[in-house]
């Protein structure tokens, strides 16, 4: 095996063993949450009824149903066998409701809002920065003082303030929901309108925090480049400045990359507040409902997915820095 090869598996195996401990904290911590899920179920359906052992029979059904009333290690070993068939389990608060079903329904909502965002907002703020940094001037005094005050805005204010300014007075955009209530969804004109303008609120309040923190980012790293001495070495030689400074931001760009892989990495599980405020209807909004309802393996379900995609988007950086990495490509020469 090269050098490549062993690297590769040193990883692979170090990220089963992290996907297996999250595994196993995906099933446990929902489960010290205080309080009885199979209660708040039964509460709703037998609102009104007052025979008191037709209560009990319904509570004992949905225990046996759910599983709940074997041992803790014996749920758990179901739970991982379910895994490997790609079963996460019955909802508890939309019973009888699949999981998959919710979370397949819910991801691509997720995904329309987050990576458009995410990506816009990454061009938008390294472009700002490079320019800060190259510019000075001007440009600095004003671009980078924006961008960290932006930036120190968390995501779930700047969402409020803009939910408050643009649809609740100015009556801009709607209130929330990912598209008009009344609406069945459908491949017609009025249905995709409807899905834009319910869009444009989070999709512009995600784009705004993530510009601040590209461009604090990209223009310290330009900063960073401009004053290394590989850069004074090309001016002295007479070097065009275009052509430095492609290889300045050519340079500075490769943590914005690793930014970027992350942040489409986290992408599922990014930003769930800003979903939450605007009712949109993405993995944040149904891992709140999970939460109240305490649905076990609803929010086992959104954990899991938003672990496997951040482990994910991580394995895929490491076999591309290994690619690129000129001491495992001397370990390969040496090998050879």
């Amino acid at each position: 095996m090269n050098a490549y090869g062993k690297y590769v598996t040193k990883k692979l195996l170090w990220y089963l063993l992290t996907l297996v401990i999250a595994i196993g904290l995906n099933f446990m911590l929902p489960r010290m949450i205080e309080g009885n899920p199979v209660s708040i179920i039964v509460s709703k359906m037998t609102q009104g009824m007052t025979d008191s052992d037709t209560i009990k029979r319904v509570y004992e059904t949905f225990i046996q149903e759910f599983g709940i009333d074997q041992p803790l290690y014996m749920q758990f070993l179901i739970y991982v066998k379910n895994l490997f068939t790609g079963n996460l389990g019955t909802s508890f608060g939309l019973y009888p409701k699949q999981v998959t079903d919710i979370l397949a329904s819910a991801v691509p909502w997720t995904i329309a809002l987050q990576l458009p965002a995410i990506l816009v907002g990454w061009l938008l703020g390294n472009i700002l920065g490079a320019v800060a940094a190259y510019k000075k001037g001007v440009f600095d005094k004003v671009i980078f003082p924006v961008a960290l005050f932006i930036n120190s805005i968390p995501f779930f204010t700047l969402a409020i303030i803009m939910l408050y300014v643009f649809a609740l007075t100015l009556h801009w955009f709607p209130l929330s929901g990912g598209y008009d209530f009344q609406m069945v969804p459908q491949l017609s004109l009025d249905f995709i309108w409807s899905v834009i303008r319910h869009h444009m609120l989070p999709f512009f309040s995600i784009v705004l925090v993530t510009i601040g923190g590209q461009a604090i980012g990209m223009r310290e790293m330009s900063i960073y480049e401009l004053n290394s001495d590989y850069v004074l070495y090309s001016k002295l030689l007479g070097i065009r400045d275009s052509r430095i400074a492609g290889y300045v931001f050519r340079n500075a760009m490769l943590p914005q990359i690793t930014g970027l892989a992350l942040s489409i990495g986290t992408m599922v599980g990014g930003s769930l507040i800003c979903e939450i405020v605007f009712s949109y209807p993405g993995i944040g909004t149904w891992l709140f409902t999970a939460i109240r309802q305490l649905d076990y393996p609803l929010i086992s379900g959104c954990t899991l997915l938003i672990a496997m995609s951040v482990l994910l988007a991580n394995f895929t950086i490491d076999l591309v820095y290994g690619l690129i990495d000129p001491r495992i490509k001397a370990s390969q020469m040496e090998d050879q």
